[in-house]
């Protein structure tokens, strides 16, 4: 299975081409802004690099979120319209999902740092069983964190773990980091009918639509 896996959740632009779990090709590029433009010519030099083509793709792996509103649009876009033109299947795989390891058996918490700044510091936290996600993607602030994770006992992939203050000597805490390496593993294990390619927002949107006028 050749599977393709891409991250433009955040601001370095990743994708990375894997076949029955050896990694072909991985590649990233800081990039805060023009991931639309760049893209197909990233999965190119990828796909060169690896001596493979499009036209083999198994699947598409897309890191669906939570993230940046544009970049999750854009690598959504791209896997959708790639497996409409390969016939590959678009899996979306979240961005707690992506950042812990394939393998890893049992119970797992994803802590995702989604504002940073004092004192409106929240997270994206996802639970995670078999490295699948088990729950949706919510987004709580630490006061609430800090309880949900009390007496937590699993492993907990987090980071931001300094604002935690004592309670993180008392966690197994690990490194939390998204790639497009761990989505393009994962894409080939999960079912595609149970991870749409769809973005995962986890907060409503800052824009609303105007009332309707009487």
């Amino acid at each position: 299975m050749l599977v393709l896996g891409l991250n433009t959740a955040f601001s370095t632009m990743e994708a990375s081409l894997v076949q029955d779990g050896e990694i072909l090709a991985d590649r990233r590029e800081a990039m805060p802004r023009g991931q639309e433009r760049r893209l197909p010519g990233l999965v190119a030099e990828l796909c060169a690099e690896a001596g493979v083509t499009l036209a083999q793709l198994t699947r598409i792996g897309v890191v669906a979120g939570p993230g940046s509103f544009t970049g999750l649009r854009i690598g959504v876009a791209y896997a959708r319209g790639l497996a409409l033109v390969t016939g590959a299947k678009a899996v979306g795989i979240t961005s707690l999902e992506a950042a812990i390891p394939a393998g890893l058996e049992g119970a797992a918490l994803g802590c995702l740092a989604a504002q940073r700044r004092p004192p409106d510091q929240t997270w994206w936290v996802q639970g995670i069983s078999g490295g699948e996600g088990i729950a949706e993607v919510i987004e709580v602030p630490l006061t609430e964190l800090s309880a949900m994770l009390t007496g937590f006992h699993a492993p907990i992939f987090m980071d931001g773990q300094e604002a935690l203050g004592d309670l993180a000597a008392k966690l197994d805490l690990r490194p939390m980091q998204p790639s497009a390496v761990t989505a393009a593993i994962k894409a080939g294990l999960f079912h595609p009918d149970k991870h749409s390619p769809a973005p995962v927002y986890a907060r409503a949107p800052d824009a609303t639509l105007p009332a309707a006028k009487g």
